[in-house]
């Protein structure tokens, strides 16, 4: 497995990280399939309050807790369950967040969370007190790093000039290219991307296309057909799309969501994999256009 460097801080993660957000209801299973992730040189795993009402952060921090020393824990807040369970409304008081993360580290059974993520954000948000509330975190050590897990260009400028966040998590793949508008500026700010949604909901990996953000089903149909005529023999459709992210100097790592050991043993397999070549990745972005994100500017 390959490291990179979370933008300016001390975190050297994974090239692939894994997305904890998929795993089933099952501990015992969820144990060994974390472990195996670790055997293969994973060392990032990304979680949320969220997710399965908190049970999810329960899970990893059970199967972790042994390997603490040598994981980099990252989970996130801003989305508070409703007391009846019915659903839950968007938080970014610094009040809410002080409260929300003793409950994360009860359940990661952990003395720090390595990177605490804001789980979205509008412009309308309490900026500055959202981002004092991390600031507390971390003078604390209750939290190593910051970020935030949002693609909307209008709270990114504002995180970036306003805040020392370390990364921001992007949905980023062939067929949403839209964090590329901000590659660049990240990169001179030092702020690492962490790259969700590599596999488009599997439609680079062999899923029949189907509509995707701006995209129709033919241009969804375009962009996997290219995938497949630079995936060689011997490899897989997810691991190039995969390395089309990871072709990005940019991203730090590619979050992607594991479930099954079949599945964690496909995708760990692109670190051994060369990068993609100059005419490969021509070949792929030249199959679809780019695509912008329009709102919230």
């Amino acid at each position: 497995m390959h490291y990179r460097q979370l933008g300016k801080s001390a975190l050297q993660v994974s090239e692939i990280g894994f997305g904890c957000m998929s795993l089933a209801e099952d501990t015992a299973a969820n144990t060994v399939l974390l472990h195996k992730a670790i055997d293969a040189g994973i060392n990032f795993f990304d979680t949320a309050d969220l997710y399965q009402q908190g049970m999810n952060e329960e899970m990893v921090g059970k199967a972790l807790k042994e390997k603490r020393n040598s994981v980099i824990i990252a989970t996130k807040v801003g989305n508070q369950w409703r007391s009846d369970g019915s659903g839950w409304d968007w938080n970014p008081r610094k009040e809410y967040i002080l409260k929300a993360v003793e409950k994360s580290l009860q359940r990661l059974q952990t003395s720090h969370i390595d990177l605490y993520q804001l789980h979205g954000g509008t412009i309308d948000d309490p900026i500055d007190e959202t981002i004092d509330a991390f600031e507390q975190l971390q003078q604390q050590g209750k939290i190593r790093y910051y970020g935030i897990s949002s693609i909307r260009p209008n709270v990114i400028r504002e995180y970036i000039s306003r805040s020392h966040i370390t990364s921001i998590m992007m949905q980023y793949s062939l067929l949403d290219r839209r964090p590329e508008e901000y590659m660049e500026l990240l990169q001179q700010h030092g702020i690492g991307i962490l790259s969700r949604g590599s596999l488009a909901k599997g439609l680079l990996a062999g899923k029949p296309p189907t509509a995707y953000l701006n995209h129709n089903e033919e241009a969804v149909g375009k962009a996997a057909a290219a995938i497949r005529l630079v995936t060689k023999t011997g490899e897989t459709l997810s691991q190039t799309a995969a390395r089309f992210v990871l072709s990005q100097p940019a991203v730090s790592s590619a979050v992607v969501g594991i479930r099954t050991e079949a599945q964690l043993k496909d995708i760990v397999a692109a670190r051994d994999l060369s990068p993609l070549t100059e005419h490969e990745m021509k070949a792929l972005t030249q199959s679809i256009p780019a695509n912008y994100y329009d709102s919230h500017r």
